[in-house]
């Protein structure tokens, strides 16, 4: 059930805008004055406030100004609901982040206009970040993918290095000994060949390594965490 939350000094004027939100199946909460919203908008985060400005102590502007400046509730729909039509007044609230204005005195009509307007601009902008979000952790995984490939290719490449290199050394000591030269040879042949298939293997996957098949690549042992790596 979507949660309004009214801030109202006068009485008589909550609990009318209650009666008519309830009416429409809202949970509405009255708040007797802006001390009092402000602990319920951050205790219970409503899914719009409803807050006139002329109040005693803590009038709607400061409610407004200690909202937005507590992450918990900077994101919350805000309607003022005043008697103040000056264009000044007006400016003021939407340069704090007021969402929109009603003027009294209201009908229910027109209270319940304002409300969906600000409830459907606001699930079309939380439905826009869940897009954006799913598309950053989209990026965010063949990212990681591309780390770990990365990796592992290097090390993958610094073994067989690391062989020819031991054979290299073994050659400059075993000239001498034919057959010793020849296997030391063939290691050398194998190990290159090897260094070959991988750089090949590489420009594959380099390709292949988008949003839409990442999934798919995590089977492959070279998207796999590499223990050696670690170590």
């Amino acid at each position: 059930m979507t949660k309004i939350l009214i801030i109202e000094d006068e009485k008589v004027v909550g609990l009318n805008i209650r009666r008519i939100l309830q009416a429409e199946g809202f949970e509405a909460i009255v708040a007797e004055n802006g001390v009092v919203g402000v602990n319920l908008a951050v205790e219970q985060p409503p899914n719009l406030i409803i807050c006139d400005i002329l109040m005693p102590d803590v009038d709607g502007y400061e409610v407004l100004r200690r909202l937005q400046a507590n992450s918990a509730t900077v994101g919350i729909p805000f309607i003022f609901l005043t008697a103040k039509v000056e264009r000044a007044d007006m400016r003021q609230g939407f340069e704090l982040g007021a969402d929109d204005y009603i003027t009294k005195p209201f009908d229910a009509e027109e209270l319940l206009r304002a409300i969906a307007a600000r409830l459907n601009k606001h699930n079309r902008i939380t439905e826009q970040m869940s897009v954006l979000s799913e598309e950053l952790h989209k990026i965010q995984t063949v990212m990681a993918a591309k780390e770990r490939l990365v990796q592992n290719i290097d090390q993958e490449f610094r073994r067989p290095l690391s062989n020819i290199n031991m054979a290299l050394k073994m050659l400059e000591r075993e000239t001498a000994k034919e057959k010793r030269s020849q296997r030391y040879l063939q290691i050398l042949q194998e190990e290159f060949s090897r260094e070959l298939s991988l750089l090949n293997q590489m420009a594959q996957l380099q390709q292949l390594l988008t949003p839409e098949n990442v999934a798919l690549l995590s089977h492959f042992n070279l998207l796999q965490d590499n223990p050696q790596s670690k170590s």
